[in-house]
């Protein structure tokens, strides 16, 4: 279908403002921990590493987009284990035996996730434990070019899931790549601000690693072939948010109520 023929489907525009939708909310993941990851550096990086990585995250899908049928036949198995036990209610295995390749970026990205997040919740916890380091060099610090690394390693699992879902709602690449390049507009536009917000209320972060260690349990999964509708997480990450936001107006309230 040409542009224009594009331009003036209605059933086109509907697909791209619900793609759009999809992309942005399947770019929460990875906007959350752009945010974390770029405030272990010093202040003056901050911008521009989230700004390098939300690029390095439209570039990659732009890519993975111009080779639709390579993306397309990663769900393929490429090898099977050919396991026998853990049989669910109808005598078939209770987790996928066969992986492909989608299967393995899932799960290797889901156990990065869950280290990473381990990891920093250890270190808020027991911040003095630097593992020999000093309190002016903690363990947890990080350089520019490790946060970039880890950034683009994250960017091809979350870049592998969105292509995957712009692929199963629509077959016009060019609703495609308008959808991802709104997408990954809004994440830079929201980054600096998120990752001011998290910044300045502490307790913040705690929730923002447990939403990781959630979503990384979460591709786990998916790589095994448990699907978890991904709308529960969403939910979750909703309510607790709406929680902590009420704690956030409560400090602040009596903050204020013993100002005066």
């Amino acid at each position: 279908m040409s542009i224009l023929a594009l331009l003036s489907d209605p059933v086109a525009w509907a697909a791209l403002a619900t793609l759009i939708v999809m992309e942005v909310v399947l770019g929460i993941d990875n906007l959350v921990f752009i945010s974390l990851l770029s405030n272990k550096l010093p202040e003056g990086q901050r911008v521009r590493v989230r700004r390098v990585g939300i690029s390095l995250a439209l570039v990659l899908r732009l890519i993975l987009l111009s080779t639709i049928a390579w993306i397309a036949g990663l769900v393929e198995p490429v090898f099977d284990l050919g396991l026998t036990g853990a049989l669910g209610d109808h005598g078939q295995p209770s987790f996928e035996t066969a992986f492909s390749v989608r299967d393995l970026i899932l799960i290797a990205g889901g156990v990065f996730l869950l280290w990473k997040a381990t990891s920093e919740i250890h270190h808020t916890l027991d911040p003095n434990d630097s593992g020999g380091e000093t309190a002016e060099k903690p363990s947890i610090a990080i350089s520019f070019g490790s946060a970039i690394l880890q950034i683009l390693l994250l960017d091809i699992v979350f870049s592998f899931d969105s292509i995957l879902t712009a692929i199963g709602m629509t077959d016009q690449l060019p609703i495609m790549l308008v959808a991802v390049v709104v997408a990954v507009g809004a994440m830079l536009w929201a980054s600096t601000p998120l990752a001011n917000f998290i910044e300045r209320n502490p307790t913040v972060v705690m929730l923002a690693l447990g939403f990781l260690l959630m979503i990384g349990a979460m591709l786990i999964a998916d790589g095994f072939g448990v699907h978890v509708p991904k709308g529960y997480i969403y939910v979750a990450m909703a309510f607790s948010g709406g929680v902590e936001a009420l704690n956030i107006a409560a400090r602040r309230s009596r903050a204020r109520t013993r100002g005066h």
